[in-house]
This record gives C-alpha cells, structure tokens and sequence, in this order.
C-alpha cells in the first residue's frame, strides 16, 4: 500500500479509533444462546481493541495482525462498533479483503443474524477499478456492492444477516486484466 494512503488510513484510524469495550455484551442477552463476546472472540494485541470472532475464517488473525494500521483503518470505515473480524484474506499485493461484525443480532437466528459489514482495501496505491460484494446465507436478500474506480478502498457494504455469507473481491488494472477475483467465506459454517 502506498505510503501516502496508508499515512491517510491510519490517520482517520486514529482519529476515529474503533473502540468497542472488551466483552461488551450483545444488544440481545436475554436470548439464553446469545453469549458474551468475550466467548465469540478474542482479541488481537497490538490492534486497538480489534477482535478476531471464534469462528473466523482460517488466515484471519495473520492477515489483522500482518497490517494492524490497515486493519484499524478497514474497521473504521465499516463505523462504530464493527471491530470484530469474521475474516480476512490478502490477495498477493493488489489488496486485502476484510469482514467485520458489530456483536449484535439483526434477528433470532444467532449463526447467521450478525450484521456484516465488508471492505475491499486497495494495497497498490494506484486507482483501479475494483469492486466488492457482500451475499448473506438467504437466498431472497439481494446482494450489496460497491464498484468502481477507487485509490484506497471499494465499500463498505452491508447485510444485516451476513454471517455464512461470501465476500467477492475484484480488480482489474488500466488494460482490463484482471488482478483480483476471488471469493471469501464470512466466518466458518458447514
């Protein structure tokens, strides 16, 4: 990532610092299966109170913990309280693909009924067209996204019930080649 965009990233990180309190409870614990978030996740050192969900996708912890001030910055564009990852994944150098949940429940279902937040960060310090799009577990929501021609980042995007879901990345560079085009689970379901 460019030295200027990541100076940019880690100032709005900074000013906006994602700060959600450690094993702040969930706005639904009268539900008995709803757990405290200390129980769904951990947190990362060295982040600024990021946490990575018990059931996140596998790489996720490295990718947080590779770029704390991108993943920070990623966080804070998703805005207040969506500092837990429920996965992450870097694609080469082009860019870095992260998934967020705020620690609430959007219904009764508390698998899939977590908000979902994602963002497509570009690491090349170049504008290309990119995109990302979030698709939950229901097959009747219609998916979110967000493309175009971005120097620093697609998104955010939202589902409401989003765990379970897929967060589709992709970019292509000024002759039309694709770079990126891949697809990440959002936490680990079967």
């Amino acid at each position: 990532m460019g030295v200027a965009i990541r100076a940019s990233l880690v100032a709005v990180a900074l000013v906006g610092a994602v700060a959600a309190p450690a094993g702040a409870a969930s706005q639904d614990q009268s539900r008995s299966e709803a757990k405290p978030l200390a129980a769904q996740s951990t947190v990362v050192s060295g982040t600024g109170g990021l946490s990575v969900a018990a059931k996140a996708a596998s790489g996720t912890e490295e990718v947080l913990k590779a770029d704390t001030a991108a993943a920070v910055a990623a966080a804070n564009v998703c805005g207040s309280g969506y500092t837990i990852s429920v996965s992450a994944a870097r694609y080469g150098t082009y860019g870095t693909a992260y998934t967020w949940w705020n620690g609430t429940y959007s219904g009764s279902n508390t698998l899939y009924d977590r908000p979902i937040c994602a963002v497509f960060f570009n690491d090349t310090g170049i504008t290309h067209y990119m995109g990302v799009r979030l698709k939950d577990n229901y097959t009747a929501t219609a998916d979110t996204e967000d493309f175009g021609a971005y120097s620093q980042y697609a998104g955010p995007v939202y589902q409401s019930k989003g765990y379970c879901g897929q967060a589709y990345s992709y970019m292509e560079d000024a002759t039309g080649k694709v770079l990126v085009d891949n697809y990440l689970s959002v936490g680990t379901c079967n």
